[in-house]
């Protein structure tokens, strides 16, 4: 009897664990993509807040800065928005560097805003569709997936400036 009750335990703690991840297989790609943007975003924005008044420091010559960095993923956000909504080359291009705090803080929000957007609005098929990026021929998804895998490096990459700095970042408190 010890046994049948062990293990009817087992399969219904197995069973709630199966129903519980069923939710995440259900969540479309656009939904995971878009959420990625929106945890980047908070990162991101939360470092520019901590880190101003820093946002011309940099480890050495020829190296970005802390502000740069964050121009620069405002940058590729304009860049990706336009590449998944067919408005784009696929290039790049620099705009002008913001300076002030709460506007590049605002810039860097507003981006991931248009992104998540732009994201939200792909089709299954879009995701498949052929986009040329920075020279590379690349579906719409792997595009995405490909700055992201970028932005996390100068994620890692303005936590190392912060942390030189004394900072901590916000999430880490």
């Amino acid at each position: 009897m010890r046994t049948i009750r062990t293990r009817t335990i087992a399969c219904a703690v197995a069973m709630a664990a199966v129903l519980s991840l069923a939710p995440l297989r259900a969540q479309t790609t656009q939904a995971a993509l878009s959420k990625e943007a929106g945890t980047l975003s908070d990162k991101f924005a939360g470092l520019a807040r901590v880190m101003a008044g820093k946002y011309d420091w940099k480890p050495g010559e020829g190296v970005r800065s802390v502000g740069d960095v964050f121009n620069l993923i405002v940058t590729e956000n304009g860049l990706l928005a336009a590449t998944l909504s067919g408005a784009g080359g696929g290039q790049g291009g620099r705009g002008a560097q913001v300076t002030d705090p709460e506007k590049l803080q605002e810039a860097l929000k507003t981006s991931y805003a248009n992104l998540q957007k732009a994201i939200e609005r792909l089709s299954d098929a879009d995701l498949k569709a052929p986009v040329k990026l920075f020279g590379r021929d690349m579906t719409k998804e792997e595009a995405v997936r490909f700055l992201f895998g970028d932005q996390h490096e100068h994620l890692g990459q303005s936590i190392a400036y912060a942390r030189s700095n004394g900072v901590v970042p916000p999430w880490s408190k």
